[in-house]
């Protein structure tokens, strides 16, 4: 079976890259006729992929040890679904993962009407850069990073999952990061295939709904991974700037960016080169995502380590970023038309997109920053979360109120309504002079917060004044992603900069008060499990004024096969206001109970934000027009 998986990605490889190259030589000859051999090689192709997944997955379920990457990955005593979820816990399986969704995204764009409207020629180049997308992951599953290499003997069990990775977070964040990565292959080929053919049709409008798709997935995989880092990890906060982190923002930076611009160019036909330079920058920074998780070439608590695949993914970036600058100078522009004043709506789209590519800029680069300091120093320098806030934070307060006043500026200038303009100034003079009243003293997190109060309010103010826009599904999904937004961001100001945290040692019986909430110390419970070496979970009473909010049940355990590590799981007693979050640190000698107490104002609300602006752009989803309409 070890050999046979690999022959399945190895034929694959093959036929992909034969593929990308008869498809570059016919689009360059413009002989379309072999056009249905290569989409039916593409669906073969994928075939192949899908086969070796299902060998890989029956592997894992079995508990077949004699392949070392379910040895690294599974043992007897893990649960059935992380069982499954160990096929995207590892270096290989999650790379094989990324492969197979752009195989099935490949073998499912053949049949959508938007690909039979493009021009047989733009067709071909289509496959030319997708195929050869697919080949590049394929070289590197067969050559560097083969999850079928077999051991000999066969173990009787194996290493087991990262126990930080047995969490319910780990079902769904990664897939859904990597869903988002690969989606992003599409539209960035038929940018690029769209540009060098010279097409009529606009690739923004035929892949409109995968790049709404793929910034969706790649959205709830980054609210997600907040959450598992926050449930997870015991430090008491959802986002550490750590590299990793950064790697999946970066390219949401990107994206976001594009689908703004991507607005004026299918209103307008503007910034064709610009748009086609974002779509494939931000695929491009989804392989640098990959990059940083296994190249080694930045420590992170994320990352898979050092591994051979780092060369030619470095090299794979450059080639694909050549790629991309290529095509778009020197890429035919059908139109060319300017935008209107910078005080109007399209215009503060681009500023919009600009914000963001700052933002992903400065994330980058201090991201890189202990490798860049290397070229004048022996020893490399990090960037610490303070950077990140100080930088990051008046960006996103500007960002936030771009979207409190775009909605009433004109398409080409001038106001669409004096009255709602007001009204949203005024609300947000009156909420930063509520929240500073409050003791919200800060100036940048009280604008912040205030910009979010009046974006919210400006959206309900737009849907009152104009019945129309309540009559519209892509409304409310535009609107309703920007209101989720502006939860966020609200969360945000609050959390951060107001979370009250403290460290305590408690005998049994003993309480400590933070913040007004009194934290009091009951009892714990010692036991173990098939998969846990030994647990003690502790019993913590949350009451405030007198009255008792609830218990918190934070553990410390050792997993079998991990017994060098403690891991912590923490405890909450959830609010949509003040939340109460509690970490068991350990013990002391004489049998007291150490804990990190925080108390986060208003974090739910980055979840519930997030999880709007992950559900709402579903109502903007199009159907594409059939290939004997016009587009």
């Amino acid at each position: 079976m070890h050999l046979t998986g690999y022959v399945g990605l190895l034929f694959s490889l093959l036929a992909f890259l034969f593929l990308s190259v008869w498809a570059g030589v016919a689009a360059w000859s413009d002989k379309d006729e072999s056009l249905p051999v290569i989409e039916r090689g593409q669906l073969l192709g994928a075939a192949g992929v899908v086969f070796s997944s299902l060998i890989l997955l029956v592997a894992l379920t079995s508990r077949d040890y004699s392949f070392r990457y379910v040895y690294d990955n599974v043992d007897n005593t893990l649960s059935f679904v992380y069982t499954l979820t160990a096929f995207w816990g590892g270096r290989e399986g999650s790379l094989l993962f990324w492969e197979l969704i752009i195989a099935l995204g490949g073998a499912i764009f053949v049949f959508t009407p938007g690909y039979k409207v493009l021009a047989p020629r733009t067709r071909l180049y289509f496959w030319m850069f997708y195929l050869a997308i697919q080949g590049f992951f394929l070289l590197l599953l067969t050559c560097w990073s083969n999850p079928f290499i077999e051991m000999i003997p066969a173990p009787s069990d194996g290493r087991g999952l990262n126990p930080l990775l047995r969490n319910p977070g780990m079902i769904f964040h990664p897939p859904l990061l990597f869903l988002g990565f690969a989606l992003y292959a599409i539209p960035a080929a038929c940018a690029l295939a769209s540009a060098i053919a010279s097409e009529e049709k606009s690739w923004i409008k035929i892949s409109r709904n995968w790049n709404i798709l793929a910034w969706v997935f790649l959205t709830a995989g980054i609210v997600l991974g907040g959450w598992w880092s926050y449930m997870e990890l015991g430090w008491g906060g959802y986002w550490a700037w750590d590299p990793v982190e950064n790697a999946s923002l970066i390219p949401w930076f990107a994206g976001t960016a594009v689908l703004h611009t991507s607005i004026i160019e299918a209103r307008r036909n503007a910034l064709q080169r610009t748009n086609v330079f974002l779509m494939g920058l931000t695929f491009l920074l989804c392989i640098f995502s990959t990059y940083l998780t296994r190249s080694g070439v930045i420590d992170s608590l994320h990352t898979f380590g050092e591994s051979g695949v780092s060369v030619p993914l470095f090299w794979g970036q450059i080639a694909f970023l050549a790629v991309t600058l290529m095509v778009t100078f020197l890429g035919e522009r059908l139109t060319h038309r300017t935008l209107s004043d910078f005080v109007s709506r399209q215009g503060m789209l681009v500023i919009t997109a600009w914000f963001l590519l700052a933002l992903g800029m400065v994330v980058a680069l201090g991201t890189m920053w202990p490798v860049i300091s290397r070229l004048w120093t022996t020893q490399s320098v990090g960037l610490d979360a303070n950077f990140y806030n100080r930088v990051c934070l008046p960006f996103m307060s500007v960002l936030v109120l771009l979207f409190a006043f775009c909605p009433w500026l004109g398409w080409k200038g001038g106001l669409r309504s004096r009255n709602g303009l007001i009204v949203v100034a005024a609300v947000l003079v009156a909420a930063f002079a509520g929240f500073f009243a409050m003791g919200m003293t800060k100036p940048l997190a009280a604008l912040a917060a205030a910009a979010s109060v009046a974006a919210m309010v400006s959206i309900v103010t737009l849907f009152v004044l104009n019945p129309a826009m309540r009559r519209s599904l892509r409304t409310w999904g535009a609107y309703g992603i920007h209101f989720g937004m502006a939860l966020l961001a609200l969360g945000i100001a609050f959390s951060g900069p107001y979370k009250v945290e403290r460290e305590v040692v408690l005998a049994k019986g003993e309480s400590s008060v933070i913040d007004g909430y009194t934290i009091q110390y009951q009892s714990m419970i010692e036991d173990s499990t098939d998969e846990l070496r030994a647990r003690a979970t502790t019993t913590l009473e949350v009451s405030k004024d007198g009255k008792t909010l609830g218990l918190m049940l934070p553990d410390k355990r050792i997993y079998r096969n991990f017994e060098r590590q403690q891991f912590a799981e923490v405890a909450t007693i959830f609010s949509l206001g003040d939340e109460v979050y509690a970490t068991l640190l350990g013990f002391t000698e004489d049998d007291r109970a150490s804990f990190k107490i925080s108390v986060n104002p208003l974090v739910n609300w980055v979840w519930i934000g997030g999880t709007l602006m992950c559900v709402f752009p579903f109502l903007v989803l199009t159907r594409t027009r059939r290939p004997e309409q016009e587009i």
